[in-house]
């Protein structure tokens, strides 16, 4: 099996040796291509505006001048173009990418990017809250030895089992350490009940003002089913998300209407 490995944290970051470690477990065929810097945040981007540059930095390990979409765009039909990838795994991700996070994650982008290519693919990311029971947790660290000793254990059923062509999976690890995990939960995406993210002013050296955007602390109150209910209890949480945002109740109501008696008469009648 042909692995292909990219992320949204950079080609340095240690959840992609995390996923490494996890990927040769599955195959000894494992490829890297992935941002040349940090590109959390960058959704589903590609880069239009300016050319993208490639550097091999080994055999099967390349970092890319652009986002997760062109890293798997790119490793896609460029770099692997002689034999595609069988599995393409984005990640590990730091930090939880639950609920809304999906939107605007690139982690999850570069799984949706491999959908789009018709190569089965999954997102997984290492949740840390900073305020869990676990000192390590607690203190900031995030607990990586949770998804490099889960990661196996999790993407063997689904590898086995398989899932639609037309299906991303969101994978999820919760915020302990490997022996606090109470189990695996396939889940549905869920929403928070508050507004995470947030921006903070400061004053540069110049005295002019500037913000940085981050998230807030705050855990909301999910409903049992949900990924943020299933990590917030020490679960691993599996959910298979698909690119329709189609709403189908609302679909259904606003066809109901009659727009003919809004329109203007045909000339003549």
């Amino acid at each position: 099996m042909r692995i292909l490995l990219t992320n949204d944290d950079g080609i340095a970051a240690p959840g992609l040796s995390v996923l490494e470690g996890i990927a040769r477990e599955l195959s000894d065929d494992v490829w890297v291509v992935a941002p040349e810097h940090e590109q959390s945040g960058a959704s589903r981007a590609l880069t239009l505006h300016m050319p993208l540059r490639v550097r091999e930095l080994e055999a099967k390990r390349f970092a890319v001048s652009g986002t997760p979409s062109d890293c798997v765009m790119l490793a896609v039909r460029e770099i692997m173009a002689d034999t595609a990838p069988d599995l393409i795994l984005s990640g590990v991700n730091r930090g939880q990418n639950l609920a809304e996070d999906v939107t605007l994650s690139g982690t999850v982008a570069g799984a949706l990017k491999g959908r789009a290519l018709g190569i089965p693919s999954v997102a997984l990311s290492q949740a840390f809250f900073n305020d869990g029971d676990d000192r390590d947790v607690q203190s900031g660290h995030v607990p990586w030895a949770t998804a490099q000793q889960w990661g196996t254990k999790v993407l063997r059923p689904l590898i086995s089992k398989g899932w639609p062509r037309d299906i991303t999976l969101n994978v999820n690890f919760p915020s302990v350490q490997p022996d606090g995990v109470t189990g695996i939960e396939v889940t549905r995406q869920g929403v928070r009940d508050h507004f995470n993210v947030h921006a903070e002013k400061r004053v540069d050296l110049r005295g002019y003002d500037y913000y940085w955007l981050g998230f807030g602390a705050p855990k909301s109150n999910p409903p049992q089913g949900t990924d943020l209910h299933a990590v917030y209890r020490g679960k691993i949480s599996i959910t298979p998300l698909s690119v329709d945002l189609t709403h189908e109740a609302t679909l259904a109501d606003l066809s109901a209407a009659d727009w003919a008696a809004d329109l203007p008469s045909p000339e003549g009648a």
